[in-house]
């Protein structure tokens, strides 16, 4: 009985649930798979080396000296994108905790005088800095709005969205995040220093912004995307090495949340910049120390010290423990569906109305903020100070105007405090400072701690979504904590222990946290290294566990779901469950694949980029036979660079060399690399006469000789795999081989290099025994298949 009641409640949440928007609702179905919600066109990134001549003679002609300063220079870029996140992460810091002294200095030092005017300069200081952050957004980078984060993902995932990581997004995204933050809003600069480390390492890849004039030849090395990509992973573990002081978490945040792709050489560089990262961070925090930095102080950078904590726990608090994680699940799965029904609402209504309700939205929001925080405080009575701790070296109550905890807001004593004000009157950090401490048991009570966390929860769902840089690293901890205090609280009273309050906060907060953003690992690092206490390590692990799986039950990740709404296509870890009955030659549709001849002529190549938007295109010839063989895949962007160039037509409609390999090389590999900071070559940038338009191009050099191909019968499953493993943008669907030309196993890759010998030996796998056969070119008429359909990116998006 007791089982099924149990199960008809589970079925009676699911269905309210169920009636809450979703992601899959409305008008997300009906977005363009490859278009953003801001209506840009987003371009798979080429993380296929194109192996045509033009690289294969680039590739011959480097010798070891060039290889060994390929990987001189990426280890030097891992260090700048260090040192250049690092920096900026200390400046964005230092910036907003003196914007928030001296708005508080300021604020105290006048409602010794008069509340109303405090009240007034309070509002009006965080106004400013609001309107300075949604006006740098609105104006000057509307890609640096939000945390970023989903963009980033969808970058590492194999896709280029246009503008988000440009050198004016950078600033916009460093200064935005300093007024929206010093301004007092429900956000956290986190997740844009994930964002910011991206743009930094992007930057430093090319060599830096061809558009200010900023830039260095010596650092254009790196010309694939593929490259790009390794360097824009170390960005995102820098940015939170840097915002949480944690840089193994840094590492493991890339490897979990938004990497794709994982390569032990990678690692090495990720592991290597989180460090450099972490030794700026410290640096500059001890030159802080000496008082030149203003009102930075002992905030700023997250670290909470717990290790003077609570040491040891009994069995029975386990359960309470529990419960908090199943809070944390479902307080951040309803989170997560409440800041998705409000995006999505504010996306598709409200800010098509232009950048004017943009800046009042933000500006509206933060007079509320600002109300909210400076009178509710005003309702709440003041506590008498506690006994105080000469070596806990907490004052009470704290100087005007300073850090801490025990805050004297409108008090009619000297020796009181206001909790509530402890709370609100206080930079995020410093905030959550004082729930963690557990050298205050009493310092809040139950009925503050709920006002705080019932208010809080609504501004921080409201604020998501504005047109200002935010994260929700903080302001999810300032959550958790806060009802993680709460049930500590319950504990002390009912089970009559003697337990920290503070310790309850930690695990409010990676509660809250996993059920949000169902991260685990990197995120119960990033736990053990902000609050410098292992000994908590497996309750937190336990409450991560409990609370990602309670939201897994209700719906996705926040990142998610936010780039599901932004149109950002995800290929998941795990195909679809639909495709396991699907075949490759299903997943191509009825659509009829556009193809060049070999020799084309050049009115058929604008005529044919001119009607179709693909990016790729299969090429084919025909044999003495008159069957049609496919011998490569020519990209859209390396035919724009032929027309753009014109130095290869040819009045002839017949190949100069049938080979092929012998014609020679007109152009470097360099000159078919898109650029990151432009949309490269369009066709209306191509002018021809009419006497070009009747020459022809031999295709043959530009193409890559070797696409990926799979059988037209292979299961969806498995061509799904293949496409995401390798990060591919086409993979072309041929009909069943009819014969084998032979079979690669482990050992035919097995390379060994003698030392004094130019030969490369193979180890063969033939079944009469184990000799070493030598590598030998030779020419083999290879049976070329046929070409059924060509699969891309939207067909894996099922």
């Amino acid at each position: 009985m007791l089982s099924n009641q149990l199960h008809n409640g589970m079925e009676t949440a699911k269905l309210l649930w169920s009636r809450i928007p979703s992601s899959e609702d409305g008008e997300v179905d009906g977005v363009s798979m490859l278009r953003t919600s801001n209506g840009n066109t987003a371009e798979s990134l080429d993380y296929e080396v194109i192996e045509n001549q033009a690289y294969r003679y680039e590739q011959a002609q480097r010798g070891k000296l060039y290889v060994g300063y390929q990987v001189v220079v990426k280890w030097f870029l891992a260090l700048l994108i260090g040192i250049g996140t690092g920096l900026a992460a200390v400046f964005i810091n230092i910036s907003v905790e003196n914007f928030a002294g001296w708005k508080f200095s300021l604020t105290f030092s006048i409602i010794q005088r008069s509340y109303f005017a405090g009240f007034v300069i309070y509002v009006l200081i965080n106004l400013v800095l609001v309107f300075s952050s949604v006006y740098i957004v609105t104006h000057f980078a509307p890609a640096a709005a939000g945390s970023g984060i989903p963009e980033i993902k969808g970058y590492l995932n194999g896709l280029d969205i246009p503008g988000i990581l440009l050198f004016r997004t950078l600033i916009g995204k460093i200064f935005g995040s300093i007024g929206s933050v010093g301004g007092g809003l429900a956000l956290g600069k986190e997740g844009p220093l994930v964002h910011t480390g991206a743009c930094i390492a992007s930057l430093l890849g090319q060599g830096g912004s061809t558009k200010y004039h900023l830039s260095l030849r010596w650092l254009q090395v790196f010309k694939s995307d593929r490259d790009r990509r390794d360097l824009v992973t170390c960005g995102c573990a820098a940015g939170v090495a840097a915002a949480f002081r944690a840089p193994v978490g840094g590492v493991l945040f890339a490897l979990e949340e938004v990497t794709s792709w994982w390569r032990s050489q990678l690692m090495w560089r990720v592991f290597f910049t989180s460090a450099v990262v972490a030794v700026v961070v410290r640096t500059a925090m001890g030159w802080c120390k000496s008082g030149k930095c203003g009102h930075f102080g002992s905030g700023g950078f997250i670290i909470w010290d717990t290790s003077d904590g609570q040491e040891d726990y009994s069995f029975g608090e386990l359960l309470p423990m529990a419960v908090i994680g199943v809070i944390g699940g479902l307080l951040g799965a309803l989170f997560n569906q409440l800041t998705l029904h409000i995006t999505y609402w504010r996306r598709n209504y409200l800010h098509k109305n232009g950048n004017r309700v943009k800046i009042v939205e933000a500006c509206l929001i933060s007079v509320i903020t600002s109300a909210i925080s400076f009178g509710l405080p005003l309702l709440r009575k003041c506590n008498p100070c506690p006994e105080s701790d000469p070596d806990s070296g907490i004052e009470c109550p704290r100087p005007p105007g300073m850090y801490g905890n025990y805050v004297n807001f409108y008090c009619g004593k000297d020796k009181e405090y206001n909790d509530l004000a402890t709370i609100f009157f206080n930079t995020q950090d410093d905030a959550i400072r004082n729930l963690f401490s557990a050298k205050t048991i009493h310092e809040f009570s139950a009925q503050s701690l709920l006002t705080f966390l019932v208010m809080f929860y609504t501004l921080a769902v409201v604020t998501f979504g504005t047109a200002v840089p935010a994260g929700q690293f903080v302001p999810g901890i300032m959550i958790g904590s806060t009802y993680g205090r709460l049930v500590g609280m319950f504990v002390v009273n009912f089970y009559k222990v003697n337990v920290e309050e503070g310790t309850y906060a930690l695990l409010g907060a990676a509660s809250f946290l996993g059920g949000s953003m169902r991260m685990t690992v990197s995120l119960c690092v990033i736990m053990v290294e902000i609050t410098n206490n292992l000994k908590l390590l497996p309750l937190i692990m336990l409450v991560l566990l409990i609370s990602k799986a309670v939201g897994d039950a209700f719906n996705e990740g926040l990142y998610e779901q936010q780039a599901r709404l932004r149109g950002i296509p995800l290929l998941e870890s795990r195909p679809k469950y639909q495709m396991r009955n699907m075949k490759a030659k299903e997943a191509c549709g009825n659509q009829k694949v556009v193809s060049f001849p070999r020799i084309v002529k050049v009115a058929d190549v604008i005529s044919i980029l001119q009607s179709n938007i693909h990016n790729g295109f299969p090429v084919i010839d025909h044999t003495r036979n008159g069957e049609t063989l496919v011998i490569g895949l020519v990209l859209r962007s390396h035919l724009l660079v032929l027309l753009q160039s014109k130095v290869d037509f040819q009045h002839s409609p017949l190949p100069c060399d049938p080979a092929g390999v012998s014609k020679s090389i007109r152009h470097n590999f360099s000159e078919f690399v898109k650029p990151v900071s432009s949309k490269g070559i369009s066709i209306e940038d191509i002018h021809l006469s009419s006497d070009d338009l009747e020459m022809y191009i031999d295709l043959a050099p530009f193409l890559n000789p070797s696409p990926y191909v799979v059988p037209e019968d292979m299961s969806l499953t498995k061509v799904y795999n293949l496409f995401r493993q390798l990060g591919l943008r086409h993979i072309f669907v041929v009909p069943r081989a009819s014969r084998v030309v032979g079979m690669i196993t482990r050992k035919d890759l097995l390379i060994e290099d003698s030392e004094g010998s130019a030969n490369v030996e193979l180890q063969s796998t033939s079944v009469r025994g184990h000799r070493q056969y030598r590598m030998i070119s030779r020419d083999v008429d290879v049976e070329r298949p046929l070409l059924n359909g060509l699969l891309v990116q939207d067909h894996m998006l099922g």
